[in-house]
């Protein structure tokens, strides 16, 4: 990962990374065209039987254009891909660090530990990250391996992960609850991501609940907030004196003609 561009101002560029990210069964990790957010969370169907799922399987990669398969273990696990879109509106607290943190030690992270340096930025709309996963990998465990990959400290109870679908020329959200299996739900869909992908969004009930903020993270927020009033303050003045620019020399023209 490559993070660029001015932290201290509270904004960053960051370029896609695409490398694979896994999680496996051992890890146990502490788990708006027409837009729609569906509320209502449907329970995942009753999973088939291991000789059911191995057929699965075989279709699945049998439709697969990218070499990215899935594997089945002996155990009636498995493990395949998943694309999951960063779709943040919000500023995120990252740590300054040089060096990303293993994803062995995500079950030793706690996402309230105290940092030698923390930075507010936006992460890019529409970042993409390619997670390599495990059949039993549930969504709780997506969130917090994409946060800590990131280096984002925010509480993951902040964010959700959402499927999005296609249904009558509709975009269509629907958040999964923290023990859904994605890759259960990549399997049924297909490889093809126009059918079903995963994004990575704000976890809104409503108002933003303020008080579930720290207060550097709120501080944080007022100075973002502050850089971007006077950005715009400076875009109305510059736009109005331009007006004014131009008011100016129309009266000077008229003036000078003769009555």
């Amino acid at each position: 990962m490559t993070v660029s561009g001015s932290m201290s101002s509270g904004y960053c560029s960051l370029e896609e990374d695409i490398e694979d990210y896994f999680f496996t069964a051992r890890e146990n990790l502490s788990r708006k065209s027409a837009k729609l957010q569906v509320q209502n969370v449907p329970k995942e169907e009753k999973k088939p039987s291991t000789q059911e799922l191995k057929q699965k399987i075989e279709s699945f990669n049998m439709m697969v254009q990218n070499g990215l398969i899935m594997k089945m273990a002996d155990d009636g696990t498995y493990t395949g891909f998943i694309k999951v879109h960063l779709k943040l509106q919000r500023p995120v607290t990252i740590t300054d660090t040089s060096q990303a943190p293993s994803i062995y030690t995500i079950s030793q992270v706690s996402p309230k530990k105290p940092t030698e340096k923390q930075t507010p930025f936006y992460l890019p709309v529409d970042a993409v990250k390619q997670l390599h996963i495990s059949s039993v990998t549930t969504a709780s465990e997506v969130i917090r391996g994409l946060l800590l990959k990131f280096q984002v400290v925010d509480d993951p109870l902040k964010f959700a992960l959402f499927k999005q679908l296609q249904r009558d020329g509709q975009v269509l959200f629907q958040k999964l609850s923290l023990t859904e299996h994605p890759l259960y739900l990549r399997l049924l869909a297909g490889p093809e991501t126009d059918v079903l992908s995963f994004v990575l969004k704000e976890n809104d009930t409503g108002e933003v609940q303020w008080e579930a903020f720290t207060v550097p993270e709120l501080q944080n927020f007022l100075l973002i907030l502050e850089k971007e009033e006077r950005e715009k303050v400076l875009q109305v003045q510059k736009k109005y004196a331009s007006f004014r620019e131009q008011l100016q020399e129309a009266l000077t023209d008229t003036t000078r003609k003769p009555v």
